[in-house]
């Protein structure tokens, strides 16, 4: 594999009016400049620059640049990164990235990657989640780079920052045909990592080699790492492993010298299947499977060029959900204490964790990882051995950590929320009745527990933000999902826990509306900050909709805004399930009534029906909400999509993003001005 110098990046990550933050990675060791310009006079700003870089690998090299300076408003700006290696000085031009062909990650014939820092009272954002590298149809993120190149100029429609609201990546559900790829580029870039350390039956035939097979991790993630996934055959584990999938994932020069197999090569007799069924008919619908997937790759992979001019245009922050880590993180204590207690499952936890920060957390706000943190990863990196001390120093501080929620520092503020390691689990079990008999099933956990509320609303209480202001929420699962949707779910699914099936394990049951006290927590956090305007930012759901609450608690009024747009890349209404959730979004998009009644009552059961006003007396609180509709009277978009929202003083506008043939397509939600009836 040759050399690709610039690996992945540049991309834009947190940006204010005193600083810039651009995070890029190459392939060797270099010193990182930066300028900043006025595009108007190409005039440069008078900035200083602080890279902070981090070896990752053997052939990965990090590095987050920060450029300090005053950045005006309302003005288009670009940047400059300069690479030193010993005498040789480059820049992005030199490097082929700023010219007139595919390559360029500029728009519209400008000299630098642009962006701006709005000071209007109607700033525009993108949002996104689920974008799974071998998913159906088109990339939305692609439509977003359309949006920006047909907008680059005009600051009032161009968005201004995009924020990643959960699974980014899918370490779960890696494709036959890109396993074997990420496996050659992590062994290339960072080295090979020894398993066997944390458990010795992997020295072991069959398990030496199933690890490296395509198709061939799902028994070692049930048994070794204690998973509970169905779909993790081909899981990473490595820390290797989750850095490539991410370097693929946003970068074309990546795929310059790599190519997919072809099903023919990995079924040699000493080819990477496991599994080889003698049945002719099941070896070719293994066959159209992989060939599927190899399709639905190739039409990622030719879109790169353009998802990675995207991040280099827009400041973006990222939170994860859980298939940046693994499908079923922290689903329940019993989970997290039996992976906890795997020496195998903990190490793969903290390599995902540990990737997500190099390669999304560390640019939402730098400074929140300090010295001692970045010392530990650095220790790591530079070599490891399982039963050290500074192992468990770098082990112990990813699952300990209790920062990885933030603020970014848009017009409004916006608070990401980390709802997958502040969970609060429930000790008490829940009487569930099965026929004559009652059964006791395991709550589903508070998304945010009463400590991680504490330290949120430290965490937003100390940014720019100032009590009562308005405030945009970025939460992986919505609030507010399709109430019809949950409902069925809740009803008629859930309780089959109570007969053995290992339904936590099949479905998510992680919306805030699965446990009332969480719920109720979230909302009472919300009318404690006193917000004049509450907008919240979903995914993970794979459908995307728009919902208005109107909450009244202890005679205070609140009005929410729910936005979600979910799958970016990753369609996947299909199966038993898939059909369970058609029917129910049909049977929501028919609902006559438009406005429905819902309250909690003093046991934080959450009940639906009726009106505001039949709720008692001694409710926690009682809401009016209503689905918005699109132009065509749907209530909901199942196809990729990406969000975009405009906060104006009187008016929010949202509406969704697509790919159709080539072309930008956009849907409009209903006007969202008039308050629930």
């Amino acid at each position: 594999m040759e050399s690709a110098g610039i690996l992945a990046g540049p991309m834009l990550r947190r940006v204010d009016t005193d600083s810039v933050a651009i995070w890029v990675a190459t392939d060797c060791p270099v010193e990182v400049d930066a300028a900043i310009y006025v595009l108007d006079t190409l005039i440069p700003l008078d900035t200083a620059t602080n890279t902070t870089s981090i070896r990752a690998g053997h052939r990965l090299f990090i590095h987050l640049v920060q450029v300090h300076g005053q950045f005006p408003t309302d003005t288009l700006l670009g940047y400059d990164l300069l690479f030193r290696v010993g005498k040789n000085i480059c820049n992005l031009a030199s490097l082929g990235l700023i010219h007139e062909n595919e390559d360029s990650i500029t728009y519209d014939g400008l000299p630098y990657p642009s962006f701006f820092i709005p000071a209007s009272a109607a700033p525009t954002f993108l949002y996104a989640s689920c974008r799974k590298f071998h998913g159906k149809g088109d990339d939305a993120l692609v439509a977003a780079d359309a949006l920006l190149q047909r907008e680059t100029s005009n600051l009032a429609a161009r968005p201004s920052a995009l924020f990643l609201t959960g699974d980014q990546i899918y370490a779960d559900d890696v494709a036959d045909p890109l396993f074997p790829v990420i496996r050659t580029v992590a062994e290339h870039y960072i080295g090979e990592e020894d398993l066997w350390q944390f458990d010795s039956h992997l020295q072991d035939e069959p398990f030496a080699t199933a690890i490296r097979q395509v198709n061939g991790r799902q028994f070692i993630t049930e048994r070794f790492c204690r998973f509970t996934s169905a779909n993790a055959s081909n899981h990473l584990l490595t820390f290797g492993e989750y850095a490539a999938m991410y370097l693929l994932s946003w970068s074309p020069a990546m795929w310059k010298d790599v190519f997919l197999p072809t099903f023919d090569e990995l079924v040699r007799e000493d080819g990477l299947y496991v599994y080889f069924p003698d049945n002719q008919d099941e070896l070719e619908k293994i066959r159209t499977r992989f060939e599927e997937q190899v399709g639905h790759l190739l039409q990622t992979i030719g879109s790169l060029h353009r998802i990675r001019r995207l991040f280099a245009n827009v400041p973006t922050y990222m939170i994860f959900d859980d298939h940046d880590v693994t499908d079923d993180w922290n689903l329940s204590a019993d989970w997290r204490s039996a992976v906890l207690a795997s020496p195998l499952g903990k190490h793969v936890i903290a390599n995902g964790l540990c990737a997500y920060w190099a390669f999304q957390g560390w640019g939402n706000e730098p400074q929140r990882f300090g010295e001692g943190f970045l010392q530990s990863m650095c220790s790591h990196f530079d070599g490891f051995i399982a039963d050290s001390t500074a192992y468990e120093v770098w082990a112990n501080r990813l699952w300990s950590f209790y920062g990885w929620q933030f603020v970014a520092p848009t017009t409004p503020a916006a608070l990401f929320l980390d709802t997958r390691t502040m969970r609060h689990f429930e000790q008490d079990p829940k009487p569930v009745k099965v026929g004559h008999m009652f059964k006791e099933t395991v709550k589903t956990p508070r998304l945010i527990g009463p400590s991680g509320w504490k330290v949120t609303a430290r965490t937003l209480l100390k940014s720019r933000w100032t009590r009562g202001d308005p405030l945009i929420i970025v939460s992986p699962t919505p609030l507010y999902g399709l109430g019809l949707i949950e409902s069925v779910l809740h009803s008629y699914v859930y309780p089959l826990r109570a007969l053995g099936f290992p339904i936590h394990e099949v479905l998510d049951f992680e919306a805030w509306k699965y446990n009332g006290r969480g719920f109720t927590d979230f909302i009472g956090q919300l009318f404690r900050w006193s917000l004049s305007r509450c907008i919240i930012l979903s995914g993970d759901v794979h459908y995307a909709s728009a919902v208005r609450s109107r909450l009244t608690s202890k005679r205070e009024t609140l009005d929410i805004l729910q936005f979600t747009s979910s799958p970016s890349h990753n369609m996947s209404f299909s199966g038993v399930w898939g059909k369970l959730m058609k029917v129910a979004i049909w049977g929501n998009a028919r609902q006559r009534k438009r406005t429905m009644y819902r309250y909690c009552d003093v046991s934080f059961s959450i009940h639906n029906g009726g009106k505001a006003v039949s709720c008692p007396k001694d409710a926690k609180w009682h809401e009016a909400l209503r689905y918005l509709r699109m132009e065509r009277g749907a209530i909901v978009e199942t196809e990729n999509n990406i969000g975009l929202v405009t906060v104006g003083e009187t008016v929010v506008r949202h509406s969704l993003l697509q790919m159709m043939r080539g072309e930008m397509k956009e849907i409009r939600f209903e006007d969202i001005e008039a308050s629930p009836e």
